[in-house]
């Protein structure tokens, strides 16, 4: 049975609390080669490599795949399904669409004008994994917000099964959110073609998207070809508890994010030692592993679980900022009176009636997140990010009169005779 830890143990959660990304020295170098390759050598490394570790039979001609029309779209994946994606689309279309930026534009009463420009991306490249589990919501997270910002060149690498084939639900959701290409290549030579491009493939502004390690680190050692979206790691929930809360939507949590990954981090919190109990007794029987993949949730519980005894409400939150989770659901009497103490956290879960599972498809909110602790700078994928802004100054004449003497004084301040020398010279000239 799991073992419950006391909150100000920090040894015992050492494991919990560790941020960062820090990939093994054997895959960064690894990386490192692929992307190496895939710069230098184009279609034909790209091809190879998908070979490699993807499609034994693959083409050049094989890499880029058509998206259906949507009329033969819908023919691909079972009606409830399709019914469901759309329905994912319309509220990440609805959530998205209202952090939309706009341009702020000011004049000051001397006439001097100061606006900040809004601008969406030309291009990005949305990965979409296709290792143990089918993620059409990953096609819908990213595209959605990206073409809600405008962008307009959205792309999507996702890799092909051993047969070459794409699993059919991507191909909907491509066509549903309207990607504009699709191409069936995965790993870190997916990331190298789309950050540096080949022959065929034009490179994009910015990468989005989850992947496993390869992929993450790709993402990292690209990252100022172009642009990313962060280091998502593996999946993280914390669920704080209390007396009134429901063991088995508590242990469900934990199981449900256990099952993502081998390497996910799964805790509970409480105040109350006797739902933890009740939790722990959970974890320990046929509950965990009712749903199937008993493997994967099995290593996670042994390995990578929580439960945290904490001795007043304090205690939670320093737990909460401490790990800084990428799913956070609070199921207490009255979650609402802890939502402003919480400063740290990727996304929210509100509630009995809110399981996380919900963000990951039909809440409408976006479900790539912050993860190892990433909580503490960084947010979830939204439309912002893609979106660029420029700032504009336009001075009065007045204006520059009267900033002359104090913008040359700096300039020469600082050692830069000619940068002083382009105020004086305006205030010289009539």
């Amino acid at each position: 049975m799991i073992a419950i830890v006391d909150a100000d143990d920090e040894r015992a959660l050492g494991g919990l609390y560790a941020g960062g990304w820090d990939a093994p020295d054997d895959v960064v170098t690894t990386v490192r080669g692929i992307i190496r390759d895939v710069r230098s050598g184009g279609n034909e490394k790209l091809l190879a490599l998908t070979r490699r570790f993807d499609f034994p039979e693959a083409t050049l001609a094989s890499l880029r795949r058509d998206i259906p029309a949507p009329e033969r779209a819908a023919e691909l994946v079972p009606a409830h399904i399709a019914d469901g994606l759309r329905l994912a689309r319309e509220r990440v279309a609805e959530f998205h669409a209202r952090q939309m930026a706009t341009d702020i534009d000011h004049r000051d009463v001397d006439g001097t004008r100061s606006a900040l420009l809004v601008r969406p991306l030309g291009s990005v490249g949305a990965y979409v994994p296709g290792g143990t589990a089918t993620l059409p919501s990953s096609v819908i997270m990213s595209v959605v917000p990206a073409k809600i910002a405008g962008v307009g060149r959205v792309v999507v690498a996702t890799p092909p099964k051993r047969d070459g084939a794409i699993d059919p639900a991507i191909l909907f959701a491509c066509s549903l959110c309207g990607a504009d290409e699709l191409y069936a290549i995965g790993g870190a030579q997916a990331i190298a073609a789309l950050a540096y491009g080949t022959q065929t493939i034009a490179r994009v502004d910015k990468i989005v998207g989850p992947g496993n390690v390869w992929v993450t680190e790709a993402k990292r050692q690209v990252f100022g070809a172009c642009g990313i979206d962060g280091l998502a790691g593996p999946s993280e929930v914390l669920v704080v508890a209390d007396a009134n809360s429901k063991p088995e939507f508590v242990a469900g949590e934990l199981i449900a994010q256990a099952e993502h990954d081998p390497l996910a981090r799964v805790a509970a919190v409480s105040e109350d030692r006797g739902v933890l109990e009740a939790v722990a007794a959970l974890l320990d029987g046929p509950f965990a592993t009712a749903c199937g993949r008993g493997e994967i949730v099995d290593r996670v519980l042994a390995e990578r679980a929580y439960l945290v005894h904490a001795r007043d409400r304090a205690a939670v939150l320093r737990v909460i900022d401490r790990f800084a989770p990428e799913h956070l659901s609070l199921q207490t009497q009255d979650p609402w009176t802890l939502v402003p103490e919480v400063a740290r956290a990727g996304a929210i879960f509100i509630g009995n009636d809110t399981p996380v599972a919900a963000g990951d498809y039909i809440a409408g909110s976006n479900h790539v997140l912050p993860t190892s602790g990433a909580g503490r700078f960084a947010s979830g994928l939204r439309t912002a990010d893609f979106l660029r802004t420029m700032s504009l100054i336009e001075n009065s004449r007045e204006r520059m009169v009267a900033d002359s003497g104090v913008l040359a004084a700096l300039a020469d301040f600082e050692g830069l005779p000619a940068h002083a020398r382009t105020a004086r010279l305006r205030v010289q000239q009539p």
